[in-house]
């Protein structure tokens, strides 16, 4: 599985210790940087390619990081076809894909520590989406949302 990931300077160290247990477990890891600690860089400038590349299919998963994970969150779901959220524990992490087809793990470098973080990025690069018609029909609502939108 290519994997994306990106981190602004909260979740940079923890991006980096990610960017190593996923190689170490054979995923093969797309980094969308920042490739340097830069305090004042911003998340959206690694979030929004990374949203791009999930959306297109050039990464199957993506997983970003800030202080919070909610800034990269926000910014991500912006794409069209990106579907992220902000994760705290393994169930969400796994019963996002399952349910909605998330497809976007965002996690907070100061909120969370690497191995809760490790257990989330398992259990959703593990996650399949079930498919289900309760699923598909409530995925497909949103769907057609993205496509109603009018950009300004």
């Amino acid at each position: 599985m290519r994997v994306g990931i990106g981190a602004d300077h909260g979740g940079f160290l923890m991006k980096e210790q990610l960017v190593r247990k996923l190689a170490e477990e054979g995923y093969e890891v797309i980094d969308f940087g920042n490739m340097v600690h830069d305090p004042d860089d911003d998340y959206p400038d690694f979030a929004i390619p990374l949203a791009r590349a999930v959306a297109t299919g050039y990464v199957e998963r993506g997983i970003l990081l800030c202080g919070s994970g909610v800034g990269a969150s926000v910014a991500a779901n912006k794409v069209s076809g990106a579907r992220a959220a902000l994760c705290h524990d393994d169930y969400s992490s796994r019963q996002g894909v399952e349910d909605d087809d998330m497809n976007i793990l965002c996690l907070g470098g100061r909120t969370t520590g690497i191995e809760v973080a490790w257990d989330c990025v398992r259990n959703f690069i593990n996650a399949r989406f079930s498919g289900a018609a309760r699923h598909n029909r409530r995925l497909e609502k949103v769907k057609q949302l993205e496509q109603s939108v009018v950009a300004r």
